[in-house]
């Protein structure tokens, strides 16, 4: 029995640990209130794959609702002209959403639609149903800090898209997007 509930508590240490180790680098931005991104080809050679972190004076509910509610996700990601539930319910833990955003210089405009499962107040899942990108699955992850008065986020993506655009190109577009969609976030949630 011993045995079992200390397998059971190493699972649960695991599971409950960062969603990835922080390097010197990551640790560095954050101590400057900044928001760190590694960008890099996926093993698969299709995706590239994208973590991030940045720290927020928000606690986890407030930043929680700035990623979840449509009616804000505008404030995230700027070139987002429409977000919208088309089946499930964030309450029963899943829904299906589609993003509809506007061209910019990499990317047409597109249509993603995603199903995200949701462990309230902790992490969602997400992953790809159809639309325009040939790749997208990650989570977000929140975790508390200072007692609850703040809130670490941790974002993780694989994406790829299907059109002639160098992969290089796209991790770059990456790179400097994705630290952008966390400083509005900061900012919304703040």
């Amino acid at each position: 029995m011993r045995a079992l509930l200390a397998g059971l508590g190493l699972l649960l240490t695991a599971t409950s640990a960062s969603a990835f180790d922080l390097n010197a680098k990551a640790q560095a931005a954050l101590a400057k209130r900044e928001a760190y991104t590694e960008v890099s080809p996926d093993p698969d050679g299709i995706s590239g794959h994208v973590r991030a972190v940045i720290d927020i004076a928000a606690p986890p509910q407030k930043v929680w609702t700035m990623i979840t509610d449509c009616a804000v996700a505008g404030l995230m990601l700027t070139n987002l002209t429409s977000c919208r539930v088309l089946s499930g319910d964030q309450r029963k833990g899943w829904d299906i959403r589609e993003h509809l955003t506007r061209r910019n210089l990499v990317f047409p405009g597109m249509r993603i639609v995603f199903r995200s499962d949701y462990e309230p107040i902790s992490r969602i899942k997400f992953k790809l149903v159809e639309g325009d990108l040939k790749v997208e699955q990650g989570e977000w992850r929140l975790e508390p800090l200072n007692g609850g008065r703040g809130t670490r986020v941790f974002y993780e993506n694989r994406l790829a898209v299907d059109w002639p655009v160098p992969k290089a190109l796209l991790r770059e577009a990456l790179r400097k997007d994705t630290p952008k969609v966390l400083m509005n976030l900061r900012r919304a949630s703040e």
